[in-house]
């Protein structure tokens, strides 16, 4: 390097320091040594040769140990009500006797989670004993949908059960197409006002996919509330306000319209003696 470059350097910001030709050689030894040592690494994983000795080891292992103690003794299921006990033995594949250490508890898990009553799976093994523990969480069943004359159980989070049910108890139930979509949005909105009616809903009528018919009490003999397309807030609160202060509810009603806005409309329950409908303004 000479005087003038060296100046040049300084006057740049850049300092070029003088550099041996032993240290030059030792750099370029060391640089090709571990270029040959990386190459040579990487056309060896390549032919996927270190990674199959891996295997093999780690399966001789595995096997090893296994036999020397670590023998499945026994499968513990918690929290299965409604999931079929013959699926599952059929997604573990599993029995006494196999090597506990070489059970892949991830794959069980999304294995059970695929199952239609399964919303979620804990899968834990214990030694001494040998022991397998599956922890499902079920879903549970928010209403029944009716569509088309065909009924689907909902789960909390509105979505279809694919699975037979038979309620054993009185449940609410969803009537109409684009209902399951639309239901979590309604109970929101009572539960929001005032919860204590949601227990009363029994029949939630999406009509024509626009609005909502709510039957309360009694599928049969309950009061229907039709409400509008729009507003629906604010019909909820008229109805109630209507309740607190009139005890509209209590009435011997089988219809209350509230579609339009600014009237209520009421249908009187039929009595045995007079055959002519009755409807009155509030």
């Amino acid at each position: 390097m000479t005087e003038n470059q060296t100046k040049k350097g300084i006057e740049d910001g850049v300092v070029f320091p003088t550099i041996e030709w032993p240290k030059r050689m030792r750099a370029t030894l060391f640089v090709l040594f571990f270029t040959f040592l990386f190459g040579g690494l990487i056309v060896v994983l390549k032919n996927d040769l270190v990674n199959k000795k891996i295997v093999e080891t780690r399966n001789w292992v595995l096997d090893y140990i296994g036999k020397e103690g670590f023998a499945l003794d026994d499968i513990i299921l918690i929290g299965r009500e409604r999931t079929d006990l013959n699926e599952i033995n059929e997604l573990l594949s599993l029995k006494s006797g196999d090597n506990l250490l070489k059970v892949d508890v991830q794959l069980i898990k999304r294995r059970l989670e695929t199952l239609p009553w399964v919303r979620d799976v804990n899968v834990v093994r214990s030694f001494f004993p040998n022991i397998l523990k599956i922890e499902l969480k079920e879903k549970n069943v928010l209403a029944i949908w009716q569509l088309n004359e065909k009924f689907y159980p909902l789960d909390m989070d509105g979505y279809v059960i694919e699975a037979n049910y038979k309620p054993d108890k009185p449940i609410l139930l969803v009537v109409g197409a684009g209902a399951a979509e639309n239901i979590l949005s309604f109970l929101k909105m009572v539960r929001d006002i005032d919860d204590s009616y949601l227990s009363r809903i029994k029949v939630a009528n999406f009509i024509s996919k626009r609005r909502w018919n709510i039957i309360l009490d009694d599928i049969r003999s309950g009061i229907t509330i039709k409400l509008p397309e729009e507003n629906i807030e604010e019909a909820w609160r008229k109805l109630l306000k209507l309740d607190a202060t009139k005890g509209i509810l209590k009435r011997k009603l089988t219809i209350i319209d509230l579609r339009l806005k600014g009237r209520v409309t009421v249908k009187l329950r039929k009595n045995k003696s007079v055959k002519t409908k009755q409807e009155r303004e509030i």
